[in-house]
C-alpha cells in the first residue's frame, strides 16, 4: 500500500540492483507535478531553491525517523513536537461540502505551497502512527535499496519493497554466496 508519506520519502531513488545510478527526484519538476497530482495537493512547480533545500531536509529527517521506527526504536516527544511544528505550519480551514453520497466536513489548505505539502506528508506519516501501524513501517533488507515502506501483509513479515524485484535479487545474491563459499571449501579440500 502506497501512502502518501512513503512516496514523497523515497523521492531519494538508489539503484536497487546496486549500480551506481541514483537520482533525487525532488528536484525535478515533472515528478512534483506527478506527485502532487497524484496526491491531489497543490504547489508551485517548480520548487524554488530555498524549498526544494526544506523539502530535502524534511525528507530525510522523516527517512531517518521511519528507519528508526522500523528498527524498534521509541518514538519520543522531540519527535512529536517536530512533527507538529511541520503540521501547524500547513493552516486549514474547514468547509461543509455537497458529494455525491452526501455531505462532508473537509479540511482545505489556506495556502498552496510547499510548507502545506510537507504538512500533509507530516500528517500522513502521524495518521500512520495514530492508527497503530507504525510497526508496520519497513526499510528494504536490501542495502542498495534504501525504499521506505508500509508492511500491508497480514503476517507483517514483507523484507522487501518488491518480492519479485528486491526480494528475488536477494535470494539469487544469498544463492551465488552459498555456491561460491562451498566452491572454496571444495578447493580448500584438494
Amino acid at each position: 500500500m502506497d501512502r502518501l508519506w512513503t512516496d514523497f520519502v523515497n523521492s531519494d531513488y538508489h539503484d536497487w540492483r546496486g549500480g551506481d545510478r541514483s537520482e533525487d527526484r525532488l528536484g525535478n519538476a515533472s515528478w512534483q507535478q506527478d506527485f502532487l497530482n497524484r496526491w491531489q495537493l497543490e504547489a508551485p512547480i517548480p520548487a524554488s531553491i530555498e524549498e526544494e533545500s526544506a523539502l530535502r531536509s524534511f525528507r530525510d529527517d522523516l527517512q531517518s525517523l521511519a528507519i528508526r521506527l522500523s528498527n524498534g526504536k521509541s518514538f519520543t516527544e522531540k519527535d512529536q513536537a517536530w512533527l507538529n511544528d511541520f503540521m501547524q505550519a500547513g493552516e486549514v480551514i474547514r468547509r461543509f461540502i455537497s458529494k455525491e453520497q452526501g455531505w462532508e466536513v473537509t479540511l482545505v489548505p489556506v495556502q498552496a505551497h510547499w510548507v502545506q505539502v510537507m504538512a500533509e506528508v507530516a500528517a500522513d506519516f502521524a495518521i500512520t502512527l495514530v492508527e497503530g501501524e507504525g510497526k508496520r513501517m519497513r526499510s528494504c533488507d536490501n542495502p542498495d535499496c534504501r525504499w521506505i515502506f508500509y508492511d500491508d501483509t497480514r503476517s507483517r513479515t514483507q523484507k522487501y519493497c518488491d518480492d519479485k524485484m528486491c526480494g528475488n535479487l536477494m535470494k539469487v545474491r544469498r544463492f551465488r554466496a552459498k555456491r561460491k563459499m562451498h566452491s572454496n571449501e571444495e578447493k580448500n579440500e584438494v
